[in-house]
Order: C-alpha cells, then sequence, then structure tokens
C-alpha cells in the first residue's frame, strides 16, 4: 500500500514537471510568445534543471534541445523508479534500462500530444469566450500549425469552425492505435527483461 501511494505522488509531481519541460520545448518549436503567464511559470519550473544542461548541449535549429532532454530524462528516472517499487529492488537485467529507454520515448510522445490537445481545446474555448485573452496567442501558436491544414478542407460550418473537433479526434486515434501498441510493447519487452 506504502509502494502506491509513493508510486502515486512520484508520478504526479515528475508528470507536472515533465509536461512543463514539453511544453517549454514545444513553445520554441511553434514560436509561441513567451510573455504570459504559462510561460513565465514552464521557465520558472524548469530553469534549474535546463540552465545548467544548455552549457553542455548546444541548441541545434533555433530549439533549446536541453528542455527535451530534460523531460525525457525526468521520465525514464521516473520509469526506472516506478519498476523498482514494483518489483521491490533495481533490475539486475542490462535489457531492462534499454526497454526503459524505449519506453521513455514512447511516453514523451504521449505527453506531446496531450500538450497538443490541452493546447487546441484551450485555444477552442478561448475563440469562443474571449478570443482577446492575453494568452490566446500563446494557445494560438500552439494550434494553429495542427489546425491549419484541416482549416483547409473542412469549412466553417453556420460560422462555426469544427476543425478543432477532427485534429482532436486524429490526435486521440494516434494516442489509440500507435502510442498504445508501442507501449503494449514496451510493457512485453519490460516482463521478458525482468523475469
Amino acid at each position: 500500500m506504502i509502494a502506491q501511494v509513493i508510486a502515486l505522488v512520484l508520478n504526479t509531481l515528475a508528470s507536472l514537471f515533465i509536461l512543463t519541460a514539453l511544453v517549454r520545448f514545444w513553445m520554441q518549436v511553434c514560436r509561441a510568445p513567451s510573455r504570459n503567464p504559462i510561460a513565465y511559470f514552464s521557465m520558472a519550473l524548469t530553469d534549474w534543471a535546463v540552465k545548467p544542461l544548455r552549457r553542455v548541449v548546444p541548441g541545434l535549429f533555433k530549439l533549446d534541445w536541453s528542455s527535451f532532454i530534460v523531460a525525457w530524462a525526468f521520465e525514464y528516472v521516473l520509469l526506472l523508479l516506478l519498476k523498482m517499487l514494483e518489483i521491490g529492488e533495481v533490475p539486475d537485467n542490462p535489457a531492462a534500462y534499454s526497454v526503459l529507454l524505449f519506453m521513455s520515448c514512447v511516453e514523451i510522445a504521449r505527453y506531446s500530444i496531450y500538450v497538443f490537445m490541452g493546447a487546441i481545446i484551450i485555444q477552442a474555448v478561448l475563440s469562443w469566450v474571449n478570443p482577446y485573452h492575453p494568452v490566446a496567442p500563446f494557445f494560438n501558436a500552439f494550434a494553429n500549425p495542427l489546425l491549419k491544414p484541416v482549416r483547409r478542407v473542412v469549412p466553417l460550418i453556420g460560422g462555426v469552425d469544427i476543425s478543432p473537433v477532427f485534429v482532436l479526434l486524429l490526435l486521440q486515434i494516434l494516442l489509440m492505435l500507435p502510442i498504445a501498441w508501442l507501449e503494449y510493447q514496451g510493457a512485453l519487452m519490460m516482463a521478458r527483461a525482468v523475469l
């Protein structure tokens, strides 16, 4: 019971940090404006880990790869700690560490999809409620790269843009098919590696 409580706390806190680091990375990819409370929060929460890594990891294509590496490394450590809590010891098979590496990459892809799903939902709500809200440009920058191609195909219906519905549906299908299949394969490989 104690191990489950520890796993819950670890998973919650680490997931918040990982999502924040990924928001920081995708914020640069999407060229989202950094002068808003969400950007300030993501930088304030992750600066302690990202800034020292920048000395070692150079920026490439004008992107801060240290944010991505921090998110990935935290996911790897989280999965390792959760596995140790589950089996009660440090995995002794070196293959388990390779499987954890694979599983952490899959989880980062899943978290990235969640970031974009959340941004699209918030952008859609803001466009209906208050399109001139100070954080609207931030969410527009996240959502527009995914919404723009769909908007070319799906016309406005009665003046309402329903492209977010189709994009969210596609992202959900990504979570259900390739991501879920990769997670299942990772679980199978981990079961073989731990036994």
